[in-house]
C-alpha cells in the first residue's frame, strides 16, 4: 500500500492545496452551519483517543455534499480541541487533511464545484447497482476497494452504507465486507435535518432556522472472527439508525393497511 509523506497524501495530492482548498470550502459553508442554521454536534468526546489511521466512519445520508461538509467542520475543530462546537473557525486553519469520505464516481465528475470536492478528500467509486438514473447489476471494481483499504491504512475513512440519500435504504454488504477484511475501529454517525435545511445536493440552503444534528456514537462492537458479514451489517444498521425498527412511518403505513383490512373484513 502507498504511504503518505509530508508533501503528499496517501494518494499523491499535495497537502497544501487540500488544507487551501478545506480552508475555502469550510469558510464557505460556515453560515450553513452556524448562521442561517445551527448544527447541533454531540459525541465528538468518542473522537479524541482515536488512532491517525483505520478508522471507518459510516452515516446515515441525505444531501449530497452537506453531510460531507458538515463532518469536515466536526473533525477539524476536535483536531484542534474544540469538543461538540463549531463556533470558531479558526479551526479551519488547522485542519485534518487525512480524511477521506466515499462518493459515487458520476456524482463527483458533474461540473467544476464537485470536482474541487474530489480535491478535499474522495475516493470514488462505481456504484453496481445504481448508474445514471437507471438500475444495473455490475462487478465491483477491485481497484476501487483497494483504494478504500489504502484511505483506510492512512487516515480516517467516512463511507455511507446505504449508498443512497433515500432514508431507511437497504445497507450494501460491501461495507460489512470491508470491515470484516480491513478490521478498522467503526465509528457510526446519526445525522439528522439536513435533508430539510439543504437541497438534494447540499449546495443550497433550502429553509433557514433548522438545527439539523450530527451525533457520533461509540466504536461499534465488533467480532471480526465470528461475525460475518450480514451480523456485520445489521450492527452498522441500528447503530445509524436505518433499520426498520426506527422507520416510524414504515410501522404507521403497516397499521393503515390492517385496518383496511379488518374494516374490509
Amino acid at each position: 500500500m502507498a504511504k503518505k509523506n509530508i508533501f503528499t497524501d496517501a494518494f499523491g495530492n499535495l497537502y497544501f492545496l487540500k488544507r487551501l482548498i478545506i480552508f475555502i470550502l469550510g469558510m464557505v459553508s460556515y453560515r450553513r452551519f452556524n448562521g442561517f442554521n445551527k448544527l447541533k454536534i454531540s459525541g465528538t468526546e468518542n473522537l479524541v483517543d482515536l488512532p491517525d489511521s483505520n478508522v471507518l466512519f459510516v452515516s446515515n445520508h441525505q444531501t449530497y455534499f452537506a453531510d460531507v461538509a458538515a463532518m469536515y467542520h466536526a473533525f477539524c475543530a476536535v483536531n484542534n480541541g474544540y469538543l461538540n462546537s463549531i463556533k470558531n473557525p479558526i479551526y479551519l486553519l488547522n485542519p485534518k487533511v487525512d480524511f477521506y469520505y466515499v462518493a459515487a464516481e458520476e456524482t463527483m465528475n458533474k461540473g467544476f464545484m464537485t470536482k474541487i470536492f474530489k480535491l478535499a478528500g474522495a475516493v470514488t467509486v462505481k456504484r453496481t447497482w445504481r448508474a445514471e438514473g437507471h438500475n444495473v447489476n455490475r462487478m465491483v471494481d477491485l481497484s476501487e476497494v483497494e483504494n478504500i483499504m489504502k484511505a483506510l491504512d492512512n487516515g480516517w475513512v467516512i463511507t455511507f452504507p446505504q449508498g443512497t440519500t433515500s432514508a431507511f435504504a437497504q445497507g450494501r454488504k460491501g461495507t460489512a465486507k470491508l470491515v470484516k477484511n480491513q478490521r478498522p475501529i467503526v465509528i457510526p454517525i446519526k445525522i439528522n435535518g439536513f435533508r430539510r435545511a439543504f437541497d438534494k445536493k447540499g449546495l443550497r440552503v433550502k429553509v433557514t432556522g433548522v438545527k439539523p444534528t450530527m451525533e457520533f456514537k461509540k466504536p461499534i462492537d465488533i467480532d471480526y472472527d465470528k461475525d460475518n458479514a450480514q451480523v456485520i451489517m445489521d450492527k452498522i444498521m441500528v447503530a445509524i439508525e436505518q433499520s426498520e425498527e426506527f422507520n416510524v412511518l414504515h410501522e404507521y403505513d403497516k397499521e393503515l393497511k390492517a385496518q383496511k383490512t379488518e374494516t374490509e373484513n
